[in-house]
């Protein structure tokens, strides 16, 4: 039982109150300084063998990364959402490849995509997704995408944009009179 769960860890853990998503999911925020102690325990104590994502949020207005490492208990059917909150200028990560080796790969993707940093894990700083890139991270809020486009792709000609809510309504219902019509 995730409530179970929660309550022994909060025994030892700075957690704040979980969300649970649903009966086998749940989502926690830790405090990062103890991060590396929590993931161990669940790790080899709870049965939460398996990483099953190593993600990012860009919480760009509060000056903030958002971790999450979803990890799960195949045995007892659940899967535990650990948040870590990061500040987001110098953005440093704790590495887990030693504990879950596939940390490795997000890692690697979440410093090439956020420009948060995993010192010691491997590879790291090697080029992954993004061959050649120079530009601010893109997945970071504040980095324009339109912007990039228009400034490093040129306009090809004859190609029409369509606005998505008129493109969609024509497409799904294409008998539907427009309402300037009605």
């Amino acid at each position: 039982m995730m409530k179970d769960l929660i309550a022994k860890l909060k025994k030892h853990y700075k957690l704040t109150e979980p969300d649970y998503r649903r009966a086998d999911l749940t989502f926690v925020t830790a405090q990062k300084d103890e991060l590396r102690s929590l993931l161990i325990a669940l790790r080899d104590i709870e049965g939460f063998t398996h990483l099953v994502l190593l993600t990012a949020v860009d919480w760009l207005e509060e000056g903030l990364f958002q971790l999450t490492y979803m990890l799960n208990n195949r045995a007892a059917n659940r899967t535990l959402a650990l948040r870590v909150m990061i500040p987001r200028a110098n953005a440093v990560g704790d590495t887990i490849h030693d504990l879950w080796p596939t940390a490795e790969t997000y890692q690697r993707e979440l410093r090439e995509m956020f420009g948060i940093d995993f010192p010691g894990s491997p590879r790291v700083n090697d080029e992954f997704i993004l061959e050649g890139w120079t530009d601010m991270p893109p997945y970071r809020r504040d980095f324009d995408s339109l912007a990039y486009s228009l400034q490093t792709y040129r306009e090809r000609p004859g190609r029409v944009t369509h606005d998505p809510r008129e493109h969609m309504k024509k497409a799904l219902y294409p008998d539907q009179k427009p309402e300037a019509a009605k």
